[in-house]
């Protein structure tokens, strides 16, 4: 692949002085308050409902969706999709009936949610668990899965020649913005998502030309024809819900073994009423990575915000998963020379493609997703562990200047750290695929975290007890139903089918392709399980508890009443979300 030419530089450091500027004017015009706690961590009542949803946007899309989702799309198709146009309603159900309950308790991280609502010690176990998830699974993902694809941009290629490097200026632009405080954050999210929307729209436009050209042979692509093409060419990848295979075991060079490896990762139907819920309430309601944008704001504004970028979640499947078909479509037609077929390289082969300049705009979109997600997850570690750890256990008579400071190194201890890990994949990221690794190990902990959540919302008789014991099973059955049921219980049961097949997989300490053979029951319906056996734990121990926690949250009907414009923007995004669903089923 042929590297970055002289006006790709300079768009991108264009970009780069923008954005950088643009922060720092920011973070002058209150500079003050980037030593008070609530202004540095929360950005408390400045940001705007178009900075909220702009905020939440930009630090969800990152590079498990540029680069994992795409490679889902080149592997699997539209199906994929479901995790963004789901991610609609969840925001929609979140907006409802989630932050009303936050704003009105006052609530401003999520282990602070937990001690209010049950007990110190679940608090702090969650604590430490979501600080192991956010510094293990999300910053080492979004860190790899970026340099691999900039590294196979500037001509690293197979070699990786210039890996090392780009993680270290990634995390060196996610620091700059990440140390100005939440108010810099969510205001620099607002041009990260301008540039990562239309740098990601006009590489889809461009890239439909391509498949035009190269597959139809006409000397001007047509954006309408190239996605014709795209549905011609591959028609199972226009299909929202995948038919379970017939087949529970296959060999490599069987065509119902990729079949059975699309299904465990997305199975179809059954995914509707098992994980992909879970997936999505609890990433965007009970996360304080994506809800910390929301809690210093008043209600109308929060929700509008959150409302905002749900509307935004419906485009964004254009952006990130469309180039993975097109890389589909044109490397079976032997039109992509290099690539190899591996899934987290499809986005960088279809921007080899594009123009000199307009691959500049590419890379500083892809970046701009990157490099906000860092910022946002950083500031979140710094979040929890300062004022649920630092500030609680270890210096209880901090003052706000210490605990900024404390803030600050944290968010630099992170980062190093997860460049330790990321730096010879010591975790396995590129093997599993960089969008199914971050879901797959979420989901470890997502049962038993959003059960404490969902019932301490809305179920007044839920115990301190419960929520202790819903935490530490739901992690156990995760690990019970992804590691060991099919040894115990078989392959095929009321409850799930688990599927063999073998995959050509990356050693992670060697680097030398092995085969494997997989057993495996697909991690949504995993995921599913150990939710609903979850609740029903914690339901049978609440009942042995009072009929009314005194810790629960008084709800009344009046937090959940929406405004004329609210109910129009969730009916308009409902109906579209239909449309897509029935066009594509």
């Amino acid at each position: 692949m042929k590297g970055l030419a002289t006006i790709d530089y300079i768009v991108f450091l264009i970009y780069f002085v923008v954005v950088a500027g643009y922060g720092y004017w920011i973070y002058n015009r209150k500079k003050k308050a980037t030593m008070n706690t609530h202004d540095f961590f929360l950005a408390e009542g400045s940001l705007t409902w178009w900075a909220i949803g702009a905020s939440l946007i930009a630090s969800n899309i990152s590079a498990e969706q540029f680069i994992g989702m795409s490679g889902e799309g080149f592997f699997v198709g539209i199906s994929v999709a479901a995790y963004e146009w789901i991610a609609a309603v969840a925001l929609i159900i979140i907006a409802i009936w989630f932050i009303p309950i936050y704003l009105k308790n006052k609530i401003y991280t999520m282990p602070q949610f937990l001690k209010q609502r049950y007990n110190e010690s679940v608090s702090l176990i969650m604590a430490i668990f979501w600080l192991f998830l956010y510094v293990f699974v999300n910053f080492t993902s979004i860190l790899y899965l970026g340099s691999v694809a900039i590294d196979q941009l500037l001509g690293g290629g197979p070699n990786q020649d210039y890996l090392h490097l780009v993680m270290i200026v990634l995390m060196a632009m996610a620091l700059i913005i990440t140390l100005g405080g939440m108010k810099v954050i969510g205001y620099t999210d607002v041009i990260q998502v301008a540039v990562l929307i239309i740098g990601g729209f006009a590489t889809i436009y461009l890239a439909l030309q391509i498949v035009d050209e190269r597959i139809n042979g006409v000397a001007s692509g047509s954006v309408v024809d190239g996605f014709k093409t795209l549905m011609g060419q591959a028609p199972e990848h226009f299909k929202m819900i995948l038919p379970k295979p017939s087949v529970t075991t296959a060999t490599i060079d069987m065509p119902e073994n990729l079949d059975i490896q699309k299904y465990v990762v997305l199975p179809g139907i059954a995914m509707y009423f098992a994980g992909q819920w879970i997936v999505n309430l609890n990433y965007w309601g009970c996360n304080q990575y994506i809800t910390q944008r929301a809690l210093g704001a008043n209600l109308e504004t929060a929700r509008t915000g959150i409302l905002f970028a749900g509307f935004m979640k419906l485009m964004m499947p254009i952006i990130v998963m469309l180039p993975g078909i097109a890389a589909y479509v044109l490397y079976k037609n032997n039109q992509l020379p290099g690539f190899e077929g591996g899934k987290d390289g499809a986005y960088s082969a279809i921007l080899a493609f594009l123009p000199a300049g307009l691959k500049g705009l590419a890379v500083a979109a892809l970046t701009a997703a990157i490099v906000a997600s860092l910022a946002g997850k950083a500031n979140s570690i710094s979040t929890i562990f300062t004022l649920d750890i630092y500030k609680k256990y270890i210096n209880k008579d901090s003052d706000e200047k210490k605990m900024v400071w404390t803030g600050r190194m944290t968010i630099f201890i992170s980062m190093v750290i997860a460049i330790l890990f990321t730096w010879k994949d010591l975790l396995g990221i590129g093997g599993e695929g960089g969008f199914t690794f971050i879901q797959k190990y979420t989901g470890f902990i997502s049962p038993g975290v959003f059960a404490m959540f969902i019932l301490g919302f809305f179920w007044k008789r839920t115990t301190g007890t419960a929520a202790l014991v819903g935490l530490i099973l739901g992690f156990v059955l995760a690990i019970f139903f992804n590691n060991y049921a099919v040894d115990i219980f078989g392959k095929e049961t009321w409850m799930y089918t688990a599927f063999e097949y073998q995959k050509i997989e990356k050693d992670v300490l060697t680097h030398k392709e092995v085969i494997k053979t997989i057993v495996e029951i697909p991690f949504l319906i995993n995921m599913g399980w150990s939710f609903f056996l979850t609740v029903l734990t914690m339901v049978g121990i609440s009942l042995a508890g009072p009929k009314v926690n005194p810790k629960a949250f008084e709800i009344d009907s009046s937090m959940f009443k929406l405004q004329p414009k609210t109910i129009a923007l969730i009916v308009v995004t409902l109906l579209i979300l239909t449309l897509i669903y029935v066009r594509f089923w």
